[in-house]
């Protein structure tokens, strides 16, 4: 056994000291070489003003060029320290600009009635009130009332198969000849079927010029748009006071087509008896991905064309409702069982309790559950009113609707919707400093300060990786002389103890 160990110590010396000698031969140059390498890497170096520091034999000149080559030197680490530090505070510019166009998009419009449901089918006001308003809360968070859960399990006990979905579908506003009595798109007419259905917190809404189209409207001269006359039929729609529902006329909200419609704070209204001029302008933000701004482009939603926060924020909801009650509010996006009365009433309320006061569905910076859209367009709009219509207009419209003018006022709306120009504003978030910017800068500063390049950086770069690797082979040859490799073993006795055990002997 101790001679496998000594042949073992044996081999690795001669394989070492093979190593040893192949360095020396091969790859460690000499002293002398070593030294004319430095001495034509200074004197034929790009990096400017090196050479001068080498070759001049004046001593005085020497350390002004070493001074000015240290003080370039250190200029450029400043300037190139600030660039960076710069581009990783990842500023941002705002350019605004505006482009005309021949012909611009018209926006989609959903109108709604202020009073959503028959009076006539409504045999117990308050409690159906009650259920939209657990419904729509859905879309927008309202107080509820506890004092109305014996009603509610009173009502479910003799309304077995009740839906609040088809009883507002059914009996909520409608829109049709009697409703819409005038209509017209850009000199045509247009009529109730050119409208599509859709449910918010107003109940039955519906949309002009809707996403499903196969060709969008557009416009090309500008004060001409939609023109339309409502009829609210105020005795025969109703709300609840008690909720905060008093006036009497239109809602709507401009929005782009491949949006939904969001009335949360964004819904126009014109009351009965008034003309509304609305003058539209189009605005198209676009927002630079994180880090530079909030966005995050990579975002899609799943039962929406385009990423929007508001289609986000109901996609969001949609997903902790279904998962925590096992069924989807019909007024959200997605396909599941839907929520009946005592599932919104007893879950899906708390459910968007929870969701709000635990922050799971948050909207606005690109950590939160639906950060900003990179590409958003908006619709600012600027309205004027007027009584509709003057007595010599409201007699021709009275004798033509056949109406009388105490009708006419009491539930007529006009509003007419059209564009201020042809033109839409662009507001786009750029990068202040991009890569190509920032290797420019970097090119500039080195070239102005050190008259170096790519070129000269490459060469630095071979002469340090050189100098590197003898001082790694140095480090190899200078480590079998090193203590630790003369250690002996455990078992191999030391040559003091050799010679005292000699002497015992």
């Amino acid at each position: 056994m101790e001679q496998l160990g000594r042949f073992t110590r044996l081999d690795a010396k001669g394989l070492l000291e093979k190593t040893r000698l192949y360095l020396i031969k091969k790859l460690l140059p000499h002293l002398e070489d070593r030294k004319k390498y430095h001495q034509e890497f200074a004197s034929s170096t790009s990096f400017h003003g090196v050479h001068n520091i080498v070759q001049t034999r004046s001593k005085t000149r020497k350390v002004l060029w070493l001074l000015v080559v240290m003080g370039s030197l250190a200029i450029v680490i400043w300037q190139i320290c600030s660039r960076f530090i710069y581009y990783f505070s990842w500023p941002t510019t705002t350019s605004v600009y505006v482009q005309y166009v021949e012909n611009v998009e018209f926006p989609a419009v959903t109108f709604c009635n202020l009073n959503r449901f028959q009076a006539h089918a409504v045999t117990n006001l308050q409690i159906i009130f009650f259920l939209w308003s657990i419904v729509s809360g859905v879309l927008q968070e309202i107080a509820m009332k506890d004092n109305f859960s014996q009603e509610l399990n009173d009502f479910l006990l003799g309304n077995q198969n009740f839906s609040i979905k088809e009883f507002t579908r059914e009996n909520g506003f409608y829109l049709n000849s009697s409703t819409l009595l005038e209509c017209e798109f850009f000199g045509k007419p247009c009529y109730p079927e050119d409208f599509e259905h859709v449910f918010t917190e107003y109940g039955n809404c519906f949309t002009f010029n809707h996403n499903d189209l196969p060709e969008k409207r557009r416009v090309s001269v500008s004060g001409r748009g939609l023109s339309l006359l409502f009829d609210v039929k105020q005795a025969q729609f109703t709300d609840d006071p008690s909720l905060g529902y008093t006036d009497a006329g239109i809602t709507y909200v401009i929005h782009s087509p491949k949006e939904l419609p969001r009335f949360d704070g964004l819904g126009l209204s014109t009351p009965v008896g008034m003309h509304a001029q609305v003058a539209i302008s189009q605005l198209k933000t676009i927002v630079q991905e994180y880090p530079w701004g909030e966005c995050k482009p990579d975002i899609k939603l799943r039962h929406h064309k385009i990423y929007s926060t508001y289609g986000c924020l109901q996609e969001c909801k949609a997903r902790y409702i279904q998962k925590w009650c096992g069924c989807l509010p019909f007024i959200l996006p997605g396909n599941g069982t839907e929520c009946d009365i005592q599932k919104f009433y007893n879950c899906v309320y708390p459910a968007l309790y929870e969701i709000e006061l635990g922050g799971l569905c948050t909207v606005g910076t690109h950590n939160s559950s639906c950060p900003v859209p990179c590409e958003e367009t908006d619709y600012p709009t600027t309205v004027t009113y007027s009584s509709f219509a003057g007595e010599k207009a409201i007699k021709f419209i009275s004798a033509k609707l056949k109406k009388s003018p105490e009708y006419i006022r009491q539930n007529l709306v006009h509003i007419d919707i059209k564009y201020h120009d042809l033109n839409y504003k662009m507001t786009q978030q750029q990068k202040a400093l991009t890569v190509a910017e920032l290797l420019a800068d970097v090119g500039g500063q080195l070239g102005l300060f050190c008259g170096a390049s790519m070129i000269t950086i490459i060469e630095l770069l071979e002469y340090i990786f050189a100098n590197f690797c003898w001082m790694c082979i140095f480090l190899l040859l200078k480590a079998p002389e090193m203590p630790q490799w003369n250690i002996p073993s455990q078992n191999q006795p030391t040559h003091k103890e050799e010679k005292k055990g000699i002497q015992e002997c």
